[in-house]
């Protein structure tokens, strides 16, 4: 295939290029500069898929890595790497942010772009780490020395591209996917794109990926083991997710089998305006063509019809419940996110509640929405409580004499037949996200009392009624997946 027409999309033009590195520049003479001038032992350095010319064009953070003396007290580092982050950022008209992560980090909003200012220690190997960020100017000086030639980088920007197209991209927690730098090491590893994507095809579990030859595999029990060249002790893909690494898989052998024709298609997520193009509404609603602002409300109007069609057409039951998130980083709320969920779908089933599948979406801003859809919705009156065996002669004595009156025998089995607390999966979740109920369930700790006070019940069709108003196509794009899994691995 031609990758032409893709690279001229993905790769960053000149000036784009010229733009980021100027802010980069600036930013790193000012700090060099003001630490001169109150004598602070640092050094300012461009870092990350930027310094290595592997960053895909319109999504490029610059990251600003301050190196601090390796003798440097830790308190000092932080309340140091702080004032100069918020320092460059005044002196470039910027608007900053703090963030957390092994330490306090600084984002500011330059010219249209995100720089971070991370405060780390100047290392010069693995053996002297002291937190967890300082191994990124290891794995920059690394691919820099490596990954020399355009074309390597290019080959780069199509895996990332084509990863991100099927879903596999990121390293986040709410993906679990592959990092950069894992992309990185892939191509050195099987020099090319399409060489990556034949060699991934027949990946095992317990793939091992070594380019120093360490030879250190047996330390880890993670899916694909590649081993980073700056540290033989780490796996870079330890935060691969086993179903992220069996969907690139799939993905590869699917776009390694299409014709060359559609193997194009695999660079392009499915857009969300265009959902109602699918097998629902294909031929159910009006497409002509309107003016712009018109057709979107069309796309907006249609991407409803088509989600509400496809739940109605599983004969399912779905409860969402909508509630506003703490203000905390990013990558802390998506685990207490699915921690939560899971308790609550896991008491569902519990109490009889047969879940089919259940998920949970935010806007990582203001909004954080659960949704269980369920086999059995709701429950007859009373229930089959089983007892003891009749052989413990003991054990049947005393649930004979809790329950006198309403026992009785199924195989060799005392039950009896109880009463239910809950009808409907509704009114239990109602109870249980109470004050008085809400441990009962895990809960992320940062998540508890805002659930409680600010959540509301909805079924899927008064959610998507509401959505629609708010114009939400990330919502929409993430429940035609949650109703579509699996259909970003094939085009």
């Amino acid at each position: 295939m031609d990758y032409k027409k893709i690279l001229k999309e993905i790769k960053p033009t000149e000036l784009e290029i010229e733009k980021v590195h100027e802010i980069a520049r600036d930013a790193i003479k000012y700090i060099n500069n003001k630490s001169k001038e109150e004598n602070i032992d640092v050094e300012a350095k461009l870092v990350g898929s930027i310094a290595k010319g592997t960053w895909l064009s319109g999504s490029s953070d610059i990251d600003i890595f301050i190196n601090f003396q390796l003798e440097s007290d830790e308190d000092y580092l932080k309340e140091k790497g702080l004032y100069l982050g918020y320092e460059c950022s005044k002196h470039l008209n910027g608007i900053a942010e703090e963030h957390y992560a092994s330490h306090p980090y600084l984002t500011s909003h330059i010219n249209g772009y995100d720089v971070d200012f991370v405060p780390c220690y100047k290392i010069d190997n693995a053996e002297e780490l002291k937190s967890a960020v300082d191994r990124t100017i290891l794995h920059t000086n690394y691919i820099q020395k490596h990954l020399k030639t355009e074309k390597q980088k290019e080959e780069v920007l199509i895996l990332k591209k084509f990863m991100s197209a099927v879903g596999t991209y990121g390293s986040e927690f709410k993906v679990g996917g592959f990092a950069g730098y894992l992309c990185e090491i892939l191509i050195l590893r099987y020099n090319n794109f399409e060489e990556t994507l034949k060699a991934a095809s027949n990946w095992r579990n317990k793939t091992v990926i070594d380019l120093e030859n360490y030879k250190t595999e047996k330390s880890f029990k993670d899916p694909l083991i590649a081993i980073d060249p700056t540290d033989k002790n780490r796996n870079v893909g330890a935060a691969l997710k086993k179903e992220k690494m069996a969907e690139f898989v799939i993905a590869s052998r699917n776009f390694l089998n299409s014709d060359e024709k559609d193997k194009i298609k695999f660079f392009y997520r499915i857009n969300p305006e265009n959902y109602y193009n699918k097998k629902y509404n294909e031929n159910k609603y009006n497409k002509k063509k309107y003016n712009n602002k018109y057709n979107k409300e069309l796309n907006l109007e249609n991407s409803y019809k088509s989600v509400y069609e496809q739940f109605k057409d599983r004969k399912t039951k779905t409860i969402t419940i909508k509630f506003n998130i703490p203000d905390i980083p990013v990558d802390s709320i998506h685990p207490q996110l699915k921690k939560t969920q899971e308790s609550i779908e896991e008491k569902l089933e519990d109490n009889d509640f047969s879940v089919f599948k259940s998920d949970y979406w935010t806007d990582e801003k203001k909004i954080g929405l659960f949704i269980f859809e369920l086999n059995v919705y709701k429950q007859s009156n009373y229930y089959i409580h089983e007892g003891p065996k009749v052989w413990d002669r003991k054990a049947c004595d005393n649930f004979i004499k809790s329950h006198p009156e309403n026992y009785y025998i199924i195989e060799d089995k005392l039950v009896l037949n109880k009463k239910r607390q809950f009808n409907s999966a509704k009114d239990f979740i109602k109870n249980i996200l109470t004050k008085e109920n809400i441990n009962n369930i895990k809960v992320g700790k940062n998540m508890k009392c805002l659930l409680i006070d600010t959540y509301k019940l909805n079924t899927m069709k008064n959610l998507l009624k509401e959505e629609l108003l708010n114009e939400n196509l990330e919502l929409m794009e993430f429940l035609d997946d949650f109703l579509n899994p699996g259909q970003l691995l094939k085009r």
